[in-house]
């Protein structure tokens, strides 16, 4: 889990517990969390979903002339230290 204890499948459920859309995509590192923000979304929500987001390892928003606004929010993976990359089953 990253340092900030929080994983990618979570903040995806608390944003769409908040009724915004949401994709993931995983990376080798990393797991991209991204939520489509509707123009009308109110100011207790943007509160609620920023909070959601401000648990990841980084977080914002990207915002284009066309109104289209999607936040986003990157989990790190964990990197497994060298004693421990054959996993619980290798033998050493």
């Amino acid at each position: 889990m990253p340092a900030s204890g929080v994983s990618a499948e979570a903040l995806a459920a608390r944003l769409s517990a908040l009724g915004l859309p949401v994709r993931m995509e995983e990376h080798d590192l990393h797991t991209t969390v991204e939520a489509e923000v509707p123009e009308s979304l109110d100011a207790e929500l943007w509160r609620e979903a920023l909070e959601v987001v401000a648990d990841a390892d980084r977080f914002g928003l990207l915002a284009t002339s066309l109104n289209d606004r999607t936040l986003w929010a990157v989990v790190r993976k964990v990197v497994p230290t060298t004693g421990d990359v054959g996993g619980p089953s290798h033998q050493r």
